[in-house]
């Protein structure tokens, strides 16, 4: 069990004010949280993998294959930007 001075060497390092009905609070508290963390050290993880999420994720993404759509896009694109050098838009100076 966590003792009362250690508690408040804890709100001490996390700066906060504890009053004394408070301290006792947290010392339960943090008692139970060691209790469980003792309980946790118990169980046998030999053949676990460990995890980085908890839901199995997929990558979804499509192959990128050119369609004719993308033709449609280039001819849009001639109108809209008339100007062209090889394969890049010609536009005005911003500067």
């Amino acid at each position: 069990m966590i003792t009362e001075k250690e508690v408040i060497h804890i709100a001490g390092l996390a700066r906060i004010n504890l009053s004394e009905k408070e301290i006792e609070k947290m010392k339960n508290e943090l008692s139970l949280i060691l209790e469980y963390i003792k309980k946790l050290k118990e169980l046998d993880l030999e053949n676990v993998l460990p995890t980085t999420h908890c839901a199995e994720l997929k990558n979804i993404t499509r192959e990128d294959i050119s369609s004719k759509r993308d033709e449609r896009v280039a001819d849009s694109l001639k109108n809209l930007a008339p100007q062209k050098e090889q394969k890049y838009i010609k536009t005005k100076s911003v500067f």
